[in-house]
């Protein structure tokens, strides 16, 4: 993948090239994820198999965003999928074209430059369109394992962003909250919603994305979160134009 960029932004986007690159990676998800120090690394099996995207300031070179990728020729192997260990997929391997498991998605913490998630999406539908993908993936995750402060976002949800049901995800994990059911009655509060709702499902959800019917409660990251599927045929033209001029 080229060097991304904008116009006027401070950002740059680019592949990790080299085992600097992924340890810087790897500490910056530990912040973010484990409140690691800078010398800790968060690692596991996933991360030899994927791309690795680095946002970096470009004036200091500092690293301020990243996120991995998983390339699958078609749904026959999404059980070898990070996501595949918390969702019931089986319906997702009747999908017959290219997919791509987009994960650990991660800005470095204090940070509220909404320039930095424009160019990070800018640099994945690069990626994208040179591996001819056709439906992206993985886990978004809300911060906490308290699913009461969010139930406006799961309500909101539950109403309009539910998957198709030929690719709904069944429950796999052992600790869930199902929040279509518990949340049926609930009509949320559209402000409140959008405030607890992460950055990234925002924006996944402005393109047309899709989410389980119910949330992971993932305790050793700390999150709660939902799988999350864009099919890239599904966003439309303008917001394609808005996508590769950096969101």
């Amino acid at each position: 993948m080229a060097m991304t960029g904008q116009s006027g932004s401070r950002y740059r986007a680019r592949q990790a090239i080299s085992t600097d690159d992924l340890a810087a990676v790897q500490k910056l998800r530990s912040q973010c994820f484990r409140d690691g120090s800078d010398e800790d690394a968060d690692t596991d099996q996933f991360d030899i198999q994927c791309d690795h995207i680095l946002v970096e300031d470009a004036s200091t070179e500092t690293l301020v965003c990243c996120f991995r990728l998983l390339n699958f020729k078609t749904g026959r192997d999404i059980g070898g999928s990070y996501s595949a260990q918390f969702y019931d997929l089986k319906k997702l391997e009747n999908y017959q074209q290219r997919m791509v498991e987009m994960g650990r998605f991660c800005i470095r913490p204090g940070l509220k430059d909404p320039d930095i998630l424009r160019i990070a999406w800018a640099a994945m539908a690069d990626y994208v369109e040179e591996n001819q993908v056709e439906l992206l993936f993985g886990c978004s995750s809300f911060h906490g394992v308290d699913a009461d402060e969010y139930e406006d976002a799961f309500a909101l949800l539950k109403e309009r962003h539910l998957a198709p049901k030929r690719w709904l995800p069944k429950v796999k994990a052992p600790r869930v909250f199902r929040y279509a059911t518990r949340l049926k009655l609930r009509k949320p509060d559209l402000k409140a919603a959008m405030k607890g709702m992460p950055p990234l499902l925002r924006t996944y959800l402005l393109m047309g994305g899709w989410v389980s019917d119910h949330a992971v409660v993932d305790h050793d990251l700390n999150t709660l979160h939902v799988f999350t599927g864009l099919e890239i045929a599904s966003i439309s033209p303008v917001r394609k134009r808005l996508l590769r001029g950096g969101v």
